[in-house]
């Protein structure tokens, strides 16, 4: 599909991708499998150097065999005129950002030993250097303003941060401890699919490029900064450091985070500046002026659907202004041209992330462009807009788009060869009435050689969160075209309570999680039904997650599909204050089990299962702690003890998600064969 030409200087190898463009048969097109979603290139991590002329993106290949990916770094122009592949080796490089010279790349690599160290590497060719030797890795690495420090990310034992061969001596010793208890009195204390016990912070650090003096700068933080690590923005004038923290550390009654400033030349000294709100506060990103900080808000505690404001910050005088009281909608990832005047972002607006622009004083929120999901925005000094876009039918790729909303154009072709090889189905984008007659969007997918004069299988497909979306976006997780593929008719439904349809949509299932999202799936089924296509006999439901717990929801009311699918799902209300995360919950489950317990159970699958009758797949991680496996176990245990038919797939090494390849495979292939038992595949 591609012409290669390659040049070798020294360690890297560049690659000058040549497009030819490729014509495949129709007859010679296939339905995409999940053997297909891991032979594409994954594209992520896109960064635009500061003249604006070359971005890089981190592209990952899996060796399905191995088990394994190999991520490289990538050239790309930001006029279209080259692609290039600027490293390869036997380990992944990340996190790619430009010196400001943009002249020299810094990136993270694990070149020896198992943690990930800071490297850099001039563009015109060259050895990579290696700057860091710290005992927990490195990420996150920023340049200082100046060229001559880059700062990163590395967490400490506390008490050792001055001393990193000590700090090492400690690892080894605490790695050889036969002792394997965790011992805790927080209340966040594992996060995900990790343990937070070990003690460590993470802290800011800076390395001199020259002499490779290494400083911390936030000696003395004792606390998590957040989820997962440190999330911070350095002022155009290197003076000071903006970052996102927990208000308050442990116990960590409260995970509430607000905005802090550190002064270089005042180490150890921060400054909260976002206290007056109780909500959290988060992402500062400096103006290029540096005239302001602009941020995210909420105002609700606890509450990680509440609607995101962009606030602006002044340096000079303190003021804040919320910019987008009056949009409805969550901006994220904004950035700011450099004249500091127009500000740019991405948010998620009737299941699309879109791309929009506002004046830095406030006012109109203008939409630049509308359609797939679209992320990493960068803007240029020539106001080119640089960002990931993918959609239902296409990975990611890198595109551009004038700030004008004119010139949109694909930069990157990572996947064209063996997209053309695919036959997808048609994407249809519906609205239909859902609970209390009010607007319920869905995206219809059909299988390939969809034949609407005929009765095909249904598959309904109900999203995580609950307050997410199912986008316009290629989930390689959960492909809607994989489900579709072998002939299911399958359906996306944002129901009451998805993000990206405004903040009373959002919040409406507020206390009783399996009501209106019920009458929403129902009421999508009847309209399928009602196109005259859908097998009334042929129908199943699938979801993961919330989407996980809807089903079973589904499950205790109605018996009219065949089959049900289960991926970590919430079950038992009550055993989700095991999860990682029990902040929020009274409010999403309307209250609490020792003051209102059967409110709380009301909506609890597990604790209304007397009529659930329908063939069911559970699957789950042990690693899961997001929804505790228990979950899982739970569900699969009551319907085998009922008598109904069910099947477990459980996963000893994976989280929420199923992420290795061997494992995404078996999994999708588990997936089909539970359908096409209760549904079969195609049209009668």
């Amino acid at each position: 599909m591609y012409k290669y030409l390659i040049l070798t200087a020294l360690c890297i190898t560049f690659i000058i991708v040549i497009v030819v463009p490729v014509s495949v048969p129709a007859g010679d097109r296939h339905p995409i499998t999940a053997e297909d979603l891991w032979k594409m290139k994954r594209v992520a991590s896109l960064q635009v150097s500061p003249d604006g002329t070359t971005a890089t993106v981190v592209v990952t290949d899996y060796d399905i065999e191995e088990n394994k990916g190999q991520g490289d770094i990538w050239l790309i122009a930001t006029d279209g005129s080259f692609v290039r592949r600027f490293t390869t080796g036997e380990t992944t490089e990340g996190s790619p950002v430009w010196s400001p010279c943009s002249r020299w790349i810094a990136f993270t690599a694990k070149r020896e030993g198992e943690k990930a160290q800071l490297h850099t590497i001039p563009i015109d060719g060259g050895e990579a250097v290696s700057l860091t030797d710290m005992p927990l890795g490195v990420s996150s690495p920023m340049w200082m303003p100046d060229g001559n420090r880059i700062v990163f990310v590395s967490k400490i034992l506390p008490g050792y941060e001055s001393d990193l061969d000590s700090m090492r001596a400690e690892l080894e010793r605490r790695d050889k401890d036969k002792v394997t208890a965790k011992v805790t009195e927080d209340r966040f204390y594992r996060y995900w699919d990790h343990w937070l016990t070990d003690g460590t912070i993470p802290h800011l650090f800076a390395v001199d490029i020259e002499t490779r003096e290494v400083t911390d700068l936030t000696p003395g933080w004792d606390r998590l900064f957040g989820p997962s690590g440190i999330n911070y923005d350095i002022s155009p004038d290197g003076a000071e450091i903006a970052f996102t923290a927990f208000r308050y550390g442990s116990p960590y009654d409260s995970l509430t985070s607000d905005l802090y400033l550190m002064r270089l030349e005042e180490l150890g000294r921060y400054t909260n500046i976002t206290k007056e709100n109780p909500a959290n506060d988060f992402l500062p990103h400096y103006t290029p002026d540096g005239k302001y900080i602009l941020y995210g808000r909420q105002k609700i505690v606890g509450f990680y659907g509440d609607r995101v404001r962009l606030a602006r910050y002044d340096r000079r005088t303190g003021e804040k202004v919320e910019l987008t009281e009056a949009y409805d909608r969550s901006p994220s990832g904004w950035v700011v041209d450099r004249k500091g005047k127009n500000i740019y972002f991405t948010a998620e607006d009737r299941a699309m992330r879109s791309l929009f622009s506002m004046s830095i004083k406030g006012g109109r929120v203008k939409e630049i462009f509308r359609g797939g999901t679209n992320t990493a925005l960068a803007v240029t000094p020539k106001n080119q807009l640089i960002f990931l876009h993918q959609s239902l039918s296409e990975p990611n790729e890198v595109y551009s788009i004038s700030t004008n909303g004119k010139d949109f154009k694909k930069l990157s072709t990572f996947n064209d060869g063996i997209l053309a090889g695919i036959e997808f189905g048609e994407v249809e984008d519906v609205t239909f009435n859902g609970w209390g007659e009010a607007d319920v969007q869905m995206f219809i997918l059909y299988p390939p050689g969809f034949d609407a004069s005929k009765k095909w299988p249904l598959l309904i497909l109900v999203h995580g969160g609950p307050h997410g979306t199912f986008g316009d976006y290629f989930h390689y997780r959960w492909n809607a075209q994989t489900f579709a593929a072998p002939g299911y008719v399958t359906a996306m439904v944002n129901f009451h309570g998805s993000s990206s349809f405004g903040q009373d949509y959002t919040d409406a299932i507020t206390g009783e999680h399996g009501n209106k999202p019920f009458v929403d799936v129902m009421r999508a089924t009847d309209y399928l039904l009602d196109r005259g296509f859908v097998d009334e006999s042929r129908m199943a439901v699938a979801g993961g997650s919330y989407g996980g717990y809807l089903v079973s929801w589904i499950g205790t009311q109605t018996d009219r599909y065949a089959c049900i699918i289960n991926h970590a799902g919430v079950f038992d209300l009550v055993t989700q204050f095991g999860s990682d995360w029990t902040f929020g919950r009274p409010r999403a489950y309307g209250g609490t089990t020792w003051e209102d317990l059967e409110r709380v159970i009301r909506w609890s699958p597990a604790h209304n299962m007397k009529n659930y009758k329908t063939p069911t797949l559970v699957i789950h991680g042990e690693k899961d702690y997001r929804v505790p496996v228990g979950n899982g176990l739970e569900a699969y245990g009551m319907l085998k003890a009922m008598g109904v038919p069910a099947k477990l797939i459980y996963f000893p090494d994976e989280n929420h998600w199923v992420l290795t390849a061997r494992n995404s495979i078996f999994w999708y292939g588990e997936f089909h064969a539970w359908l096409d038992r209760y549904i079969d595949t195609g049209p009668n």
